[in-house]
């Protein structure tokens, strides 16, 4: 059978070292870590089976429907019709091939001979099941922010009609949020992804926010994986993370904080670059920045070279604008023209939040906190795990809030990020943005065709969004990704989807 495109770069309970391994990095220091994690990797090598730290806890347990869909597609456990290239095209996934006459019915086959982990086999009637369940989900997957479908099956053959003309539909279906999922994963409101995906790993067992535990999947459709499963724990903080490298006991880390990099071996760290920014998000609905002179006066404070350099140790790149360098065509960005005036701060009291999960985070907005009281701001911070700090963030409970944020993960396109965190209806707009310049050029780089003139209108959306400082891009970040030295063909991924694969396995 057709392997599907990675490229390299039974239900038994969970080992206990992997148990141990939970309890001790969610509290631990790195020398606390070091001092009371079992020694692993042994046991790992011996079985086959890869260990992960993974950076974020489940926010929706294990919901496809919500980011959590990014695990488990970063596992290999859950699949979607299309998937993407390098270049953010199309390709065949559980769809072999798919065609349109007018960018608004899309036809697509889907792929014979797949079954799903509980035995049950892939039709054309479940794909459409599965979509008809996300796009009335509320809220719905943000890659459908005020896209409605229409999803009919017949046969092998899968009929998605859009309201209006769109050309992105393909890549859109790509998102892990629109993966298809046994009928027996829906159940009212609730989906799970236990036991009811078709990747080469099934999902056996997940233990809360803790851990999960997946196992080979022998009836997969392509080529069956090399390792025999995947043992995930989920570690927030960054130092126990790369403790956990260090140590032998994961075989794989997910964001290796800048800080902890040169404390580890070389030869075990691979820099990314990525298509996500570190962003400046200014509540513009109310509180003090809903006066856009207000707006202009933090963006004239911040000096990202000093975050750059001092924070990220030169491993991430001076933003420019919203997209980065992961997305070459986005230095072509037009020349800003005539930035708001900057108002006098002049004592002015604003609330700074962000989140741990992202070591680096909470270092940056201390140097912003510093750079914007030396502009004549008084800065109050407010710093938690993101499990509990995004409710309050997009409720507006902030006036800045500072967010790593990817800015292609849902269809390789950049138009669908813009829209739903600055568009009015916006599922993501932690800005609280709503201006109408701003909404028309979403629009037209939402209709867009493909190529070139979608990447025009793209920038000039981006030139829109701008020109309201409602979002200061600050840097665009490097991931650090380390894989012991054992690990072989791990998935280096700009875009956060893929990361054990089936050709991913441990070497003697």
């Amino acid at each position: 059978m057709p392997r599907p495109p990675y490229a390299p770069t039974g239900r038994t309970s969970v080992h206990p070292h992997r148990s141990a391994l939970s309890a001790c990095l969610a509290v631990a220091s790195a020398l606390a870590v070091a001092g009371c994690l079992p020694d692993g990797g042994a046991d790992a090598a011996d079985d086959g089976r890869i260990s992960i730290a993974m950076m974020q806890p489940p926010r929706s347990s294990l919901s496809p429907l919500s980011d959590d869909a990014f695990k488990l597609s970063r596992w290999s456990t859950a699949e979607t019709l299309v998937t993407l290239d390098e270049d953010g095209d199309p390709l065949p996934g559980l769809a072999t091939e798919w065609s349109s006459a007018d960018d608004t019915t899309w036809t697509f086959t889907v792929r014979d001979g797949v079954t799903f982990h509980d035995g049950t086999e892939l039709t054309a009637a479940v794909a459409a099941h599965s979509l008809e369940y996300a796009a009335r989900a509320t809220p719905a997957p943000r890659i459908l922010d005020g896209l409605a479908l229409e999803i009919d099956a017949e046969g092998d053959t899968l009929t998605v009609t859009a309201e209006r003309e769109d050309p992105l539909l393909p890549q859109r279906l790509s998102s892990p949020q629109l993966s298809i999922l046994a009928e027996s994963a829906y159940s009212g409101d609730t989906v799970s992804p236990v036991g009811t995906g078709s990747g080469p790993f099934e999902l056996v067992e997940v233990d809360g926010t803790t851990s999960a535990r997946l196992d080979r999947y022998d009836g997969y459709w392509g080529e069956p994986a090399l390792a025999a499963g995947i043992d995930v724990t989920f570690v927030p903080d960054g130092t126990a993370r790369a403790a956990a490298l260090r140590t032998g006991e994961a075989d794989i880390v997910e964001s290796v904080p800048t800080s902890q990099a040169s404390l580890l071996d070389p030869d075990t760290l691979t820099e990314v670059p990525m298509p996500r920014t570190n962003t400046l998000y200014l509540n513009t609905e109310e509180g003090p920045f809903t006066d856009p002179a207000l707006r202009a006066a933090v963006r004239a404070a911040i000096d990202p070279r000093a975050l750059v350099d001092g924070v990220y140790e030169g491993r991430a790149d001076v933003a420019e604008g919203l997209l980065g360098p992961a997305l070459p065509w986005s230095a072509e960005r037009p020349e800003r023209d005539e930035p708001t005036p900057t108002g006098d701060p002049d004592g002015t009291a604003i609330t700074l939040a962000t989140f741990t999960d992202r070591a680096e985070l909470p270092e940056v907005a201390t140097v912003l906190e510093q750079q914007l009281e030396d502009a004549g701001f008084e800065v109050r911070q407010v710093v938690r795990e993101y499990a509990d700090i995004e409710e309050d963030a997009l409720a507006g409970e902030f006036d800045a809030f500072v967010l790593s944020r990817a800015t292609v993960l849902d269809s390789g396109d950049p138009a669908a990020y813009m829209t739903s965190d600055f568009s009015c209806e916006g599922s993501f707009n932690i800005a609280r943005l709503c201006d109408e310049d701003v909404d028309a050029a979403l629009s037209e780089a939402e209709k867009a065709p493909v190529g070139d003139e979608r990447r025009a209108a793209i920038l000039a959306a981006e030139a829109a969004i701008l020109d309201t400082d409602a979002a200061i891009p600050m840097l665009h970040e490097r991931v650090i990704q380390g894989d012991a030295t054992h690990v072989a063909d791990s998935a280096k991924d700009p875009r956060e989807r893929l990361l054990v694969t089936p050709l991913t396995h441990l070497t003697p």
